[in-house]
């Protein structure tokens, strides 16, 4: 089950011009820094060790302006962020909850590492300010990372004790389906909802997941079922 997902639209590493932009983002991050936090720490920490010094540093400025809530100038690490997909090639990102625990999924053969890493700093400037902080902690901490990206870096990314909850199933699926559907149509977790909120949320997603908003065919059908899933476990 996906728990949370970055889709990432950029030029292709041979491009004379170098371009980022936002697809579709599902980053649940209540309670902070949540799934979503997770997914884009290990973002930062698979790909940002690619970038070298000059690159890191305005990163680190990047991140620091995405958190206060600045008007981001272009463009950054050599790219321009923006929002028109035409004639740009697509990578994905997923945090997925399995019988086997939780599992990264991060698409490494189509764009450069620094187009991965812009992605993940400013789907974080989408989170609402109240948790921006938090989340962007463990971003923080994934540029600082070095190794592989396996079980340890999720109590490196949240702490053993966040880390071990998220393991357990606390934001998951069979265990709390009522949390990952709520995830999954971005409704804040805990929150009082009525049937027109969630059928509210669900269109306005369906929409954005249909192939004429750039969405691929084979994950338009995957990302509509998941969200006609979570909108009846909501509505019963």
């Amino acid at each position: 089950m996906i728990l949370a997902s970055l889709e990432v639209w950029h030029s292709r590493p041979i491009a004379p011009t170098r371009r980022v932009a936002l697809g579709q983002v599902t980053i649940p991050t209540n309670p902070a820094p949540g799934p979503g936090g997770l997914l884009l720490g290990a973002v930062l920490a698979r790909f940002a060790g690619d970038l070298d010094g000059d690159l890191r540093d305005e990163m680190t400025t990047l991140m620091d302006e995405v958190e206060r809530g600045q008007k981001i100038g272009q463009p950054r690490l050599r790219h321009r962020l923006q929002s028109d997909i035409v004639g740009l090639s697509r990578s994905e990102h997923r945090l997925v909850s399995s019988e086997d625990g939780l599992r990264f999924e991060l698409e490494t053969a189509k764009g450069l590492p620094a187009q991965s890493a812009l992605a993940a700093v400013y789907a974080c400037g989408e989170v609402p300010l109240e948790r921006r902080a938090d989340v962007m902690a463990v971003l923080r901490r994934g540029l600082e990372w070095v190794g592989p990206i396996g079980p340890g870096v999720i109590d490196y990314l949240v702490g053993a004790e966040v880390g071990m909850r998220m393991r357990s199933g606390a934001y998951a699926t069979a265990s709390s389906p009522l949390i990952w559907a709520m995830g999954v149509l971005e409704l804040e977790a805990g929150e009082e909802l009525a049937p027109k909120d969630v059928q509210r949320s669900y269109r306005r997603l369906l929409r954005s997941a249909h192939p004429d908003h750039g969405a691929g065919e084979e994950s338009a059908a995957e990302r509509i079922a998941e969200l006609s899933k979570a909108r009846e476990i909501l509505l019963q």
